[in-house]
């Protein structure tokens, strides 16, 4: 299939910080003419002893059941005018993979998205944390950032690696933290059976511009990493943000094919 429009990375209510129903998000992508609409919410903190232990991350454990049966249900109501993917984002807890795998085999996903927001307990998206560090900490920092990217993107449970350049978000200075962990983690990306997403929501942040940067993009093509899309809308209006610009951009660094998901197998097409 060749001139696909999809966005396999949106959000909806129930993670706490985002706007809107899931149906909105597929109304949204048929007016935007997409052939594809992955709804990928926030996976509950599954370790966590508590319910909802963060109500504005992601939903409580007892919503996902519903959330599923509620993805299913649009994707049957939809079929013939858009093909409506069941996702989600997971977060990526190492110690914790066994039962997120457990939990997530219940379910018909067609793609799970696997990303890093917490590095050595602290979310990446807290600029405060680079105030007191050393240039020493930061490289360390950024090292073990990159190395739980890595272990997702060999963990097998993911079809998509979300955002993973997402630590520069409040602190674009991160990008320029000098370490060749970068270059062994697509390394190892490029192996694996996963794809990264381009993923438009970082130009809403301090660094601007994309997750992942084009230069990080050009350094991916040449390890052979696949690539994907997700606009990571946290509001309906968002759907497919920059698809065409993401598009033209990849063909200019020298992509040639991206990568669409159903039932946990990956499928390319051309640009």
């Amino acid at each position: 299939m060749t001139n696909l429009v999809f966005d396999f990375h949106t959000h909806h209510h129930r993670c706490g910080h985002a706007r809107g129903e899931l149906r909105d998000y597929i109304e949204a992508a048929i007016a935007k003419g997409l052939h594809m609409i992955g709804l990928s919410d926030h996976s509950p903190f599954f370790g966590n002893d508590n319910e909802q232990p963060f109500p504005t991350v992601a939903m409580a454990k007892k919503h996902f059941p519903e959330y599923v049966a509620e993805v299913l249900k649009l994707k049957e109501e939809y079929k013939g005018k858009i093909d409506v993917l069941l996702g989600v984002e997971s977060d990526f807890f190492p110690k914790q993979i066994d039962l997120y795998r457990q939990q997530f085999a219940r379910y018909p996903f067609d793609y799970i998205i696997g990303s890093v927001h917490f590095v050595r307990g602290m979310s990446i998206f807290n600029k405060e944390r680079w105030d007191r560090l050393t240039r020493e900490e930061r490289i360390e920092t950024k090292e073990a950032y990159y190395n739980l990217v890595a272990e997702s993107a060999q963990s097998g449970l993911f079809q998509i690696l979300g955002h993973i350049d997402a630590m520069k978000a409040f602190y674009p200075a991160f990008s320029e933290i000098p370490t060749d962990v970068v270059n062994q983690t697509l390394k190892v990306i490029g192996a694996s059976e996963v794809a990264i997403e381009i993923n438009t929501s970082g130009k809403t942040k301090d660094c601007g511009g994309w997750y992942p940067a084009d230069e990080l993009l050009e350094r991916a093509l040449h390890y052979g990493v696949k690539v994907t899309f997700g606009s990571d809308a946290h509001d309906p209006e968002r759907v497919a943000d920059e698809f065409e610009e993401v598009k033209t951009r990849l063909k200019e660094i020298g992509f040639k094919e991206w990568a669409y998901f159903k039932q946990k197998k990956m499928y390319l097409t051309t640009l």
